[in-house]
């Protein structure tokens, strides 16, 4: 097991070479292009800004994913959806779901913080190219609800959302952030939903989590990863 070091070229090693836990390499930087590169081989960047000075780079050989057509939305998810207290949008807001996903919680503060200032700058640039996408949950805004983040048309307030990469068919979850109770459930619900209508292939988790576990979420080997977007 190693990790490799980056240099101005862009290529990435076999991440059959890399850490248990998913590094391989370090270094390198954010550009679109060098980013582009790394979701279509199943790298990611993850580092915490305030304590790393390069970009770590991540590469599970067991990935997590949630196939749209198997996302699980239990008895009460169903009754909130039901309720029609959210407002669901894609793409209206990328700039509020990705700050949310920096501050939400004071995550920013946190000693091990990874969407920082650079970060937030490269996945923006490829929103601006059409590379990333974010679903936004809206609430009218009620008296002691959370914090109001961003605010766009009368009466609605961000409480909660997602964003990632969209390459291939295949969405590469990054971050979510929640104001209120079940905010990121509702834009994941809505996320394979839609990726579900259009044909989309699978939402790519990164990691296990109880929260993807409960929704649907399961392993595949780094091989089928690779094969299901090809």
């Amino acid at each position: 097991m190693a990790v490799w070091q980056l240099d101005e070229e862009l290529w990435f090693p076999d991440p059959r070479w890399g850490e248990d836990d998913g590094l391989v390499a370090i270094g390198g930087d954010l550009s679109t292009d060098r980013l582009l590169l790394a979701y279509s081989n199943g790298f990611f960047p993850w580092y915490a800004f305030n304590m790393e000075r390069e970009p770590h780079w991540y590469c599970p050989l067991s990935r997590y994913v949630i196939f749209p057509h198997e996302i699980h939305i239990s008895h009460s998810m169903r009754q909130l959806l039901r309720q029609c207290r959210y407002e669901v949008t894609v793409n209206e807001d990328f700039e509020g779901v990705i700050r949310g996903c920096s501050t939400a919680q004071g995550r920013n503060e946190e000693g091990g913080a990874w969407l920082g200032p650079d970060m937030i700058e490269a996945y923006t640039r490829l929103h601006r190219l059409g590379y990333a996408a974010s679903v936004e949950v809206w609430e009218r805004p009620n008296a002691g609800e959370p914090e109001l983040i961003r605010q766009q048309g009368k009466g609605r307030r961000l409480v909660g959302g997602l964003y990632g990469v969209t390459l291939r068919g295949a969405f590469f979850g990054e971050s979510m952030f929640s104001l209120v109770p079940n905010a990121s459930k509702v834009a994941l619900i809505h996320l394979a939903k839609a990726m579900e209508t259009a044909g989309g292939i699978f939402i790519d988790c990164q990691f296990e989590t109880p929260l993807f576990r409960s929704m649907g979420g399961r392993h595949i080997t780094y091989r089928e990863y690779m094969d299901l977007q090809h």
